[in-house]
């Protein structure tokens, strides 16, 4: 970024931030919106209220009541997100990526607050879980909304609901349920994902995947091993019969003796059509530390229906196995047509590391995990208004994208924190700080484009010495979808 670029980003984010002001009817509480996202975007250690007030010289209980108390609409702001999304950064081969994270905290107030598995420290720990929705657009990603987990603990206790504010319409639902709210949300508001891809924690939930395929929306979802099903499945005839509408019945039955499904692993193991089916290499994407190249099978598969019998259209089953670890395998299936190139439903299928770049930034440069409130509509607004500050930085880096091809929702970060406490104080920012942090930003481009060349050719030597040629490899690509 140079000098003239870096000036231009208060008015950018003015423009920007005009953007929500339907979703206050107050304009002294829409004038707590930049505070709270400047503070987000600053280079303060904790991006929780207190240390946001103070900064910018506010009561705390100012920033408090906005989050909890103040009279705005999230949901609005929610949807205003999404439709800014999906004007301006929607596309062919736009993909949605569900996931989950999670933070540690201390105590039982927090809303959703339990022992449970926590993915940020590994192990079981007393945290909150959060499940989101994200959109990937090569090179673009964002977070579009995020909804807390609120385990069976918790729906139950009245008394503690009531002390978190929450509703009486809010309920357990499984975090694939609530996945597939987040999805009807954004389909709502505009937004359309020509792949939906997620792990195998939501993977494996063969609802989840039924209810997708029945709203149309194609998907690649990771499964677990266990996950089972039937390779032209023998004991299978669809017996079609007349009925009194004159339409066949195709449905698919079991006949008596037939073999159960069986699982993926067992069947790479085992079944001719993939145990003796060559693997092939594929350069997936280039990573940071160079080329990803993993192998891959493919195969058609009937899944269970919901009666437990293949279902009457196969899906794609599609094995990877990464060449540098060759441990390492991972199961996919799809219910793509038949004729998707295996190059796009594994470029699909990699796709995760935008919404795991999206956690990594929003926690470590945005304070997504910051929240130390006690009421559940703190923590929505908190999660609404955070999805809001990453959505900034990631336009701002798509904006640059073109002219520096290594800038980072990181590095652009690194430049607003800069910017923030002159703002705060109402100041001029000078033009001795712009340039030096230029010049900060052009260095910290031209060190990580060093290291990732270094890490490139590393990569390459590993690979030729498995005799590996990187550049005869075919490319994943959409081309054929």
């Amino acid at each position: 970024m140079d000098a003239d670029e870096i000036r231009q980003l208060k008015p950018m984010l003015t423009r920007f931030l005009k953007w929500f002001d339907g979703c206050f009817s107050c304009e002294e509480t829409r004038a707590h919106l930049p505070v709270y996202v400047e503070g987000q975007l600053s280079d303060l250690p904790r991006k929780s209220v207190e240390p946001m007030a103070v900064q910018v010289g506010v009561a705390p209980r100012t920033l408090q009541e906005f989050l909890s108390l103040l009279k705005w609409d999230e949901d609005r702001m929610r949807e205003r997100l999404q439709r800014l999304v999906a004007r301006d950064h929607g596309g062919p081969h736009a993909i949605g990526v569900i996931d989950e994270t999670s933070w540690p905290k201390k105590g039982e107030k927090t809303p959703g607050v339990q022992r449970q598995w926590c993915g940020a420290s590994g192990k079981i720990d007393n945290c909150v879980v959060t499940v989101h929705l994200s959109l990937a657009c090569e090179p673009f990603h964002c977070l579009l909304d995020g909804e807390l987990y609120l385990p069976q603990s918790w729906a139950e206790e009245g008394e503690r609901r009531r002390q978190a504010g929450i509703p009486g319409s809010l309920e357990y639902r499984a975090k694939w349920q609530i996945a597939l709210e987040l999805y009807d949300r954004a389909r709502g508001n505009g937004l359309a994902f020509s792949w939906l891809t997620f792990d195998e924690g939501y993977g494996s939930k063969g609802p989840f995947l039924r209810a997708l395929a029945e709203r149309g929306q194609q998907f690649i979802a990771e499964v677990p091993r266990t996950f089972a099903g039937w390779i032209d499945p023998p004991g299978v005839t669809s017996r079609p019969f007349q009925r009194a509408t004159g339409r066949p019945r195709r449905t698919p039955r079991l006949r008596s003796g037939s073999r159960p499904a069986r699982k993926v692993e067992a069947l790479l193991r085992h079944s001719p059509a993939l145990r003796d089916q060559a693997w092939q290499a594929w350069r997936v994407r280039e990573g940071t530390k160079g080329p990803m190249v993993w192998e891959a099978k493919q195969v058609r598969l009937y899944p269970s229906d919901a009666r437990g019998l293949p279902a009457g259209t196969p899906w794609h089953l599609v094995v990877a196995r990464n060449v540098l670890r060759p441990a390492e395998l991972k199961f996919f299936v799809s219910n793509a047509k038949p004729e998707t190139p295996l190059g796009a439903l594994l470029l699909a299928a990699f796709s995760r590391w935008h919404v795991e770049r999206c956690f990594e930034d929003g926690k470590g440069e945005i304070g997504m995990d910051h929240y130390e409130g006690r009421l559940y509509r703190g923590l929505k607004r908190h999660l609404a208004v955070s999805a809001v500050s990453y959505l900034f930085l990631a336009r701002v880096r798509a904006h640059l994208t073109g002219q520096y091809p290594q800038l980072t929702d990181v590095q652009v970060h690194r430049v607003l924190a800069a910017l923030v406490p002159a703002w705060w104080l109402g100041k001029r920012v000078s033009e001795k700080l712009i340039e030096q942090t230029a010049r900060v930003i052009q260095t910290i481009q031209a060190n990580n484009a060093k290291a990732q060349a270094s890490h490139a050719k590393a990569t390459r030597r590993k690979l030729r010495s498995l005799g590996v040629n990187v550049s005869t490899l075919p490319r994943c690509s959409w081309a054929g979808t």
